[in-house]
């Protein structure tokens, strides 16, 4: 039997049991399973080395990209530059090499998006970082942060001007003010919570909005208010379970070494995402 599954804390909202099982059905991977467990920070290193020779891979959301450095024998050259790590590959000799998937995923996701190179991202995390990477692959060398921190965006802009790879150059604002010239392209990487207040920003933006693409990462209770209010000021908006299937589709592939069926992952995460929203919110 070959296992894997996603680490996390909080852990139970994740999608990734749903697009991996999903994976394993279309190709007759029975001999594969993946499941999710609750780790946090402080336990992500005896969990790990507690696991036997059947795990093959594991996934990571937060809070564990950045103390996951401390178990990887190796990491790739995208998780290097973006300093986090959402995914640890069974080596031969038991290690685990570390790699970054988001970057894949957001750059999947936004494939064939006209931006005309005036990009906007809100946030300025991890996920932050991962979206400036992606960007740069698709020919964005600079780009445009709104977030509520200065501190914040200064720590980004000095990450993204030293970046082996290539630098892009990064400039910010007030979080409030970001839809003051919003360009041809936002991705927002902000957490579902501030989303009502980020939404409340567009009020009188008027059509300066129409034609405009948002990418929103988060993919749980949608749309977010961000995204029904982008909607309805006439933007193009790309749901976060876009990026979220084409990272996990990468994983597929690093743990089973198998192309994996992105149709068939993409429609079982739908439905199940359309199954939650009929259930209602987890109390």
């Amino acid at each position: 039997m070959n296992r894997a599954g996603v680490l996390g804390s909080p852990v139970g909202h994740s999608l990734s049991p749903t697009l991996h099982a999903a994976g394993y059905a279309a190709l007759g991977l029975t001999d594969w399973t993946y499941a999710a467990a609750q780790v946090d920070a402080a336990g992500l290193a005896d969990h790990v080395a507690g696991l036997d020779a059947s795990w093959r891979g594991l996934s990571l959301t937060m809070p564990l990209k950045e103390v996951a450095f401390q178990v990887a024998a190796s990491v790739s050259p995208v998780a290097t530059e973006a300093a986090a790590i959402n995914t640890l590959v069974r080596r031969t000799d038991l290690g685990w090499d570390a790699d970054n998937t988001d970057v894949v995923g957001l750059t999947r996701a936004l494939d064939g998006v006209d931006h005309g190179g005036s990009v906007l991202v809100l946030g300025a995390g991890a996920t932050a970082r991962s979206a400036l990477l992606a960007l740069r692959s698709l020919g964005v060398p600079a780009v445009r942060v709104a977030a509520r921190r200065p501190d914040a965006v200064a720590a980004l802009a000095a990450w993204a001007g030293d970046l082996p790879g290539g630098a892009v150059e990064v400039t910010g604002r007030p979080l409030e003010r970001w839809a003051d010239d919003v360009g041809r392209l936002v991705v927002s990487t902000l957490p579902a919570a501030p989303s009502a207040a980020v939404a409340g920003s567009l009020d009188g933006a008027g059509s300066v909005l129409a034609g405009v693409t948002l990418l929103d990462v988060v993919y749980a209770d949608w749309p977010t208010p961000l995204a029904r209010a982008a909607t309805a000021y006439g933007m193009r908006v790309i749901s976060g379970v876009e990026m979220l299937v084409h990272q996990a589709a990468e994983q597929f592939r690093l743990f089973t070494g198998r192309p994996a069926p992105v149709a068939a992952m993409a429609a079982a995460g739908r439905a199940e995402l359309a199954r939650r929203s009929e259930a209602g919110p987890v109390r």
